[in-house]
């Protein structure tokens, strides 16, 4: 499943000795021509794998395991089960957040930055929100046909900003940037290829193995070629990774605590649109 036809890939195992991930279940397969790759499982799909900071820092320390591995060369990032990848930031956690929790939190994206190994995402069913931008923010993104990805923060009261953002118009372009935060369109897995949010899309029942394939084509490489590749890649980001939070700061530094906020989280769970517009004045 790779250029090397004679590779084959072992059944996916939990290492032993893993200290407790939590959120997250870490697996390991190793191919019969040399190199492993690594699985950081989202097991939250309950609520389709919405994250929470805790999520994050377990998958920050799934991935430190895998780059701290010398047989790892690729990381595969997924969701538990083909209904979600992720759903993004969990509205309920995000509903009891502070302000210092919110601008002090760990963006989604810096999982991806801080691998030193390149990181696949392996996305089935929803990509949105959080869930969507941790996507595209990987080295590469490979899609199942079920897959739907799109855009939901302004609608939930989540004042997404900073690279997690910016990042997106370097992926897709301006228009189709602006059209996917602001208009919180969903889109299917075709039209993301079109897009260029994504780089494969195959049959559901094909996913593992098309993911595993494109693991094939990156441990061909030189190791050590791939992880500077991946630091290069990396610095295109670096330069606009500083900016996470400050917008949201400057512009509404008591957002998440705000009435708007609340009515869009209360919204979420009562299931109907929110209202956010005042009656004007008579």
């Amino acid at each position: 499943m790779s250029n090397n036809t004679d590779a084959i890939f072992s059944q996916w195992q939990v290492p032993a000795g893993l200290p407790d991930l939590g959120d997250v279940l870490y697996e390991r397969c190793t191919r019969s021509t040399g190199g492993s790759v690594a699985r950081v499982s989202i097991n939250r799909p309950q609520v389709l794998n919405a994250f929470t900071n805790k999520t994050m820092k377990d998958i920050m320390g799934a991935i430190d395991i895998a780059n701290r591995d010398p047989s790892v060369g690729v990381v595969v990032l997924q969701g538990i089960g083909d209904r979600a990848f992720s759903t993004g930031g969990d509205v309920k956690w995000e509903g009891e957040r502070t302000a210092a929790d919110w601008f002090f939190d760990v963006p989604p994206n810096h999982t991806v930055r801080f691998s030193t190994k390149p990181v696949i995402a392996a996305v089935r069913g929803y990509a949105i929100g959080g869930g969507n931008h941790l996507a595209y923010s990987c080295d590469l993104t490979i899609a199942a046909d079920n897959a739907i990805f799109g855009q939901i923060g302004s609608r939930h009261g989540s004042p997404a900003d900073g690279y997690m953002v910016r990042y997106l118009i370097r992926v897709i372009g301006a228009k189709r940037a602006h059209e996917m935060w602001m208009t919180r369109r969903r889109i299917d897995a075709k039209t993301a290829l079109e897009w260029g949010l994504v780089n494969a899309v195959v049959p559901l029942a094909n996913h593992e193995q098309e993911v595993l394939k494109w693991c094939g084509y990156i441990l061909d490489g030189s190791p050590t070629c791939v992880r500077i590749l991946k630091a290069v890649f990396d610095q295109e980001i670096d330069d606009i990774a500083g900016d996470v939070r400050r917008y949201a700061q400057l512009i509404a530094p008591n957002f998440v605590e705000s009435d708007e906020a609340h009515e869009a989280q209360q919204a979420f769970f009562e299931k109907r649109p929110p209202n956010f517009w005042p009656h004007p004045a008579e």
